[in-house]
């Protein structure tokens, strides 16, 4: 049958006329359904005027038939033309031709299709039912499938289309996941997941709806997951984890996650990469505790745009640079350098949202500045800054303390001037009298440290003036530097009690007086004990020198230095001793020890000489006894003549022999002589060639 557009939807009980709903039969009304060639009673009107046409058309084949009997029986008044048989031959040809063509053709024509929309459903039939239901379902649209289930999922389990109409639900069914899907690709889950839903709960298909819910929740919610992971760790600026959890988006389930959002995510990325690259600079810049480095870090800050992930992080980095300003001018102002404390704080710029501390410290530090002066009129001015500070700033207890502190300052002041101009004069009595007028400020009282300080300079000078002459006096005698003169400057020098000024000199000093005399009394002694060694005694000089050397005194360590010199004279003479004993026995280990004791003679002993013609005699003798050894035992003799040493005169001739005796060991294989080529053009086998046979 010829399919006929149908619109997007139609009305589940359109009326039909009276006369075709009285033909209806009572089965047709209960939904059974009818043949498939007979024509569904559900036909529009046209299918009607054709039936009609085609009764006319058979009412006119008869009247012809009776015309044609009529003048057969009056052939006798036929015109002569009519009387030729080829006439009627054509005629016989023509007419059941025709007749069979149009038989024919009303045989082979299609019926015609039901129009779905004018259709009352309650009386269609089941064919009629499917055939609309198939109709709307190949439009593939969700509305036009769950109008296709719902025009057939009515019809009772005993009707005979049962099986091919459950096998069109489950279809259909799928084709509603199919869509449901789609959307759940292009990133609509709610949409995907309503979609699923609307198909009907009473169809055997709706047991997939559930798990395929399931299904895309779960894909959705690992998506998110990661996602948000991959998020969570840019905002920590972990880049390396970041992209590790973006590329697991590649393999989720889904074209929105995979496409779109892990492009988006990496694109995220890259951009909150390139600005936590400009973070990490800033912070840098920052830690470098230079001005200029801190607000080039507050404009770098500043450069990250509100679409960034790490945009809220920068915004609170600005604030905590701007205090990393304060903390600097706040480290000059403890230093007391008021100029540079303010040129900072007045840098800081209002993006850091610190404009009322940055006030507040300008103004404290200001007024501190005008008190550092140290006069009075600094102080005035100072308290006066002071007094300007509203009650309702965070620092108007500290300015009112402040205030309090040089209130009380000025009076110290004013004590530390005259007390001060009392000491320039450089007496003993205006010093005395300086100190006196300081000692009225109270130790409590901000000026209090600056007044203790002053009274011990010029306790100091007063102690100067009053201990200068005993220190002068023992200078004056210790200028002879005898034992009755330097004991005399001591004695002088030691009238200088402890905690004086002059004390520490005084006791350098005696320091100096007390070793010269040691020196005088133990010279003698040390003189002795040289004497004693240049005649070769070399113990009794050491004996000698012992007693200065424990005693601590001024000439102890020169003592000490002379008696290490003279143990190591003696070992050497021991050495050189034993050297030539061992020596003599002329066996190559009695001239291996020899050598080695010999080479403990020091360097500086007159015995070095000596010892040395001795080592290049007996390294001699080692080679000519490696030689006789090596005539019969070549291994003995290389061994033997390894055991000249370099140092000696004969260690050149002992390496050269043992390359000989080694060279004869470990002979050198000749080289083989390589065989002639063979000319192509010989006919010998190669073999023969190069044997020359």
């Amino acid at each position: 049958m010829t399919e006929r557009d149908i619109p997007d939807s139609w009305s589940s009980a359109s009326g039909r006329e009276p006369d075709q709903n009285k033909r209806l039969s009572r089965t047709e009304q209960f939904g059974e359904t009818q043949p498939f060639d007979v024509p569904a009673t559900g036909s529009n009107s046209k299918s009607v005027k054709r039936r009609k046409k085609n009764h006319t058309k058979g009412s006119s084949i008869n009247s012809h038939s009776q015309e044609t009997a009529q003048l057969s029986s009056t052939s006798r008044k036929w015109p002569r033309w009519m009387k030729s048989w080829t006439l009627w031959l054509v005629l016989l040809m023509l007419i059941p031709g025709s007749v069979g063509f149009l038989a024919m053709a009303m045989l082979l024509k299609l019926p015609t299709a039901p129009n779905c929309p004018s259709i009352f459903w309650p009386l269609a039939s089941a064919s009629v039912r499917l055939h609309c239901a198939q109709l709307a379902a190949s439009k593939q649209t969700v509305n036009d499938l769950l109008q296709a289930i719902a025009l057939v999922k009515q019809l009772p389990q005993n009707h005979p289309l049962h099986g091919e109409i459950d096998r069109f639900i489950e279809e259909w069914s799928r084709d509603i996941l199919k869509l449901a899907d789609q959307s759940f690709q292009t990133g609509n889950l709610e949409e995907a997941i309503a979609t699923a839903r609307k198909i009907p709960e009473d169809v055997a298909a709706y047991k997939l709806v559930d798990e395929q819910v399931d299904k895309w929740q779960s894909i959705w919610s690992k998506a998110e997951a990661t996602y948000n992971g991959a998020i969570a760790e840019v905002k920590e600026r972990r880049w390396q984890s970041a992209f590790m959890l973006s590329a697991k988006m590649l393999r989720v389930d889904n074209q929105y996650w995979a496409g779109t959002k892990y492009d988006q995510l990496n694109r995220l990325i890259a951009t909150a990469r390139e600005d936590g690259d400009k973070l990490g600079k800033a912070e840098s810049l920052a830690n470098s505790k230079v001005v200029d480095n801190i607000l080039e870090a507050i404009k770098l800050a500043e450069s990250i745009g509100q679409e960034s992930y790490l945009y809220q992080k920068a915004q609170e980095a600005v604030p905590a640079f701007g205090r990393k300003m304060l903390k600097l001018a706040q480290a000059k102002l403890d230093k007391q350098d008021a100029d540079e404390a303010l040129n900072i704080a007045r840098q800081i710029p209002e993006s850091t949202k610190l404009q009322g501390e940055t006030d507040d410290f300008i103004a404290i530090a200001d007024a501190k500045r005008s008190a550092w002066i140290g006069n009075v009129s600094g102080l005035e001015a100072a308290i006066a800054q002071a007094q300007q500070i509203d009650p309702s700033r965070p620092v108007y207890n500290e300015a009112q303390q402040l205030i309090a502190r040089w209130q009380l300052e000025i009076e110290d002041v004013a004590h530390l001037e005259k007390a001060r101009i009392l000491a320039s004069q450089g007496t003993v009595p205006n010093l005395t009298a300086a100190i006196a007028q300081v000692q009225l400020i109270p130790a409590s009282n901000p000026r209090g440290v600056e007044a203790r300080q002053e009274i011990g300079r010029w306790n100091a000078q007063v102690e100067t003036i009053e201990d200068q002459p005993y220190l002068d006096r023992a200078e004056q005698i210790a200028i002879f530097e005898d034992i009755n003169s330097l004991q005399a400057a001591i004695a002088q020098a030691s009238e200088i009690r402890r905690g004086r000024a002059l004390y520490p000199e005084a006791r350098k000093k005696i320091r100096t007086w007390v070793g010269k005399i040691e020196r005088i009394q133990d010279q003698p002694y040390l003189d002795q004990a040289q004497e004693l060694a240049q005649s070769g005694n070399l113990t009794a000089a050491i004996s000698t020198a012992q007693q200065i050397a424990s005693s601590g005194r001024a000439l102890s360590q020169e003592a000490q230095t002379a008696i290490n010199d003279w143990e190591g004279q003696i070992r050497t003479r021991e050495n050189w001793k034993k050297a030539q004993e061992v020596g003599a026995a002329g066996t190559p280990e009695a001239l291996v020890e020899a050598i080695r004791l010999a080479d403990r003679v020091s360097n500086n002993s007159i015995l070095r000489m000596d010892a040395n013609q001795a080592i290049d005699q007996w390294s001699q003798q080692l080679l000519e006894i490696a030689r006789t050894q090596g005539q019969s035992d070549i291994a003995r003799g290389i061994d033997i003549a390894k055991s000249v040493p370099r140092s000696s005169a004969a260690y050149s001739a002992a390496q050269e022999q043992i390359k000989a005796w080694q060279d004869f060991l470990n002979p050198q294989p000749e080289p083989q002589p390589q065989p002639s080529p063979v000319p192509e053009s010989l006919p010998f086998p190669r073999s023969t060639t190069i044997n020359g046979q």
